[in-house]
């Protein structure tokens, strides 16, 4: 077992506490608490927080870690299949470099999850992963995969595949040639069902590899994660997933703040950022931190994430906090990578916030999670101490 001790805990649920406790017992939080209701007990192990902040390890709801390898170049970067505008079947668990350094970098600034996948060049990119920063092999990594499947909308897709001479060179082409993979898969799905229910009177459809795969998105299992900046892709991602019925968290968001009242309105979750890149094409011409705030004003629920590489992973904190020198408030902030980005990624009944039966990913800093002279002392995998500042 593993107590934590005199610490101001940040818990990111209803209670937090001045001068608080945590035990974490086979990598859950088992116990939780004010000092004074601390009882003797022998532990394995025991930090002394010294009055200092506790909070749940951050989560970068999206990034590229592993995926696009620190300082290798080509022969590290496995992001994009840019050779095909549909590929659901792409699996991230399958091109992450778990050696990858960056990996480090998270557990040195306290990310403890991180949500990896394909990039942005194609139409449907492939399979996001939710992995912990820490473990020998991608395998003892994985929270859960597929957690989403992404798709863009946008930009990156249009000058890929028009440099290629092929569809889509339009937003209109980009729009039909997910709405057809998604009409097939339905097709693909009566299929199957049809022949599970009845072998003797359907014939056995052939096995579909992409169909397969986007299966879950129709069965609602997993969300598809929808790479939009401009609000008017922002507004294709969600006319699509309400065409289909589908579950839906928008990736970027650069443009959010215009159409917030809408976005308020749909309810879906958005994940933001990167923020601290400079405006690099014509899509990000309107990025503005404070793009953030207007959202949160406006009721909408979001998580901030870096974009890794695009920002650097070790910088997720330092994100949140210039979202709340723009006006967020601290809560606000912090909940953008805990809870609601657990809450963004589905994965909220098992991390993002500090709370009895939840993994015991747990980071203790030396100082306000705010202050920019703050280090991590402590970063903290399912009660397994990762890295030690």
């Amino acid at each position: 077992m593993l107590l934590i001790k005199n610490a101001s805990i940040l818990t990111m649920a209803k209670e937090s506490y001045m001068n608080g406790y945590i035990i974490v017992n086979e990598g859950k939080i088992i116990e939780i608490g004010d000092m004074k209701q601390l009882a003797e007990c022998q532990y394995d192990n025991i930090i002394d927080a010294q009055s200092n902040y506790v909070l749940p390890g951050f989560i970068d709801a999206h990034c590229h870690i592993g995926l696009v390898e620190d300082a290798v170049g080509f022969e590290g970067d496995d992001v994009n299949e840019s050779t095909d505008p549909v590929t659901p079947h792409l699996r991230a668990i399958d091109g992450i470099n778990h050696e990858d350094r960056s990996f480090l970098e998270a557990r040195q600034w306290g990310v403890t999850t991180t949500v990896t996948g394909p990039g942005s060049a194609n139409v449907i990119g492939g399979q996001f992963a939710a992995i912990k920063t820490y473990g020998r092999y991608v395998d003892e990594m994985i929270i859960k995969a597929p957690l989403a499947l992404k798709i863009a909308f946008g930009e990156n897709p249009k000058t890929v595949y028009n440099e290629k001479r092929q569809q889509p060179s339009t937003r209109m082409a980009t729009a039909a040639i997910l709405r057809e993979q998604l009409f097939k898969a339905k097709e693909y799905k009566e299929l199957v069902e049809d022949y599970n229910n009845d072998p003797e009177e359907n014939d056995k459809p052939e096995y579909d590899m992409r169909m397969e795969a986007l299966l879950p998105v129709l069965e609602g299992k997993i969300p598809l994660k929808a790479h939009a900046h401009r609000a008017d892709d922002i507004l294709t991602a969600i006319r699509i997933a309400e065409e289909f019925g589908l579950d839906l968290t928008l990736e970027h968001c650069t443009e959010g703040y215009i159409i917030k009242d809408i976005l308020a309105e749909k309810g879906y979750d958005v994940v933001l950022g990167p923020i601290l890149t400079d405006r690099s094409k014509i899509e990000l011409k309107n990025q503005k931190i404070g793009n953030a705030v207007e959202l949160v004003k406006a009721g909408v629920r979001v998580a901030i994430m870096t974009d890794h590489p695009c920002v650097p992973i070790q910088h997720l904190l330092l994100c949140a906090a210039l979202c709340h020198r723009e006006g967020l408030t601290e809560n606000e902030a912090l909940e953008a990578i805990t809870i609601n980005a657990a809450k963004a990624i589905r994965l909220d009944e098992r991390i993002g916030s500090l709370e009895i039966g939840k993994d015991g990913d747990i980071v203790v800093l030396d100082g306000h999670p705010f202050d920019v002279r703050t280090r991590v002392k402590y970063t903290i995998i399912e009660g397994k101490i990762v890295y030690e500042g």
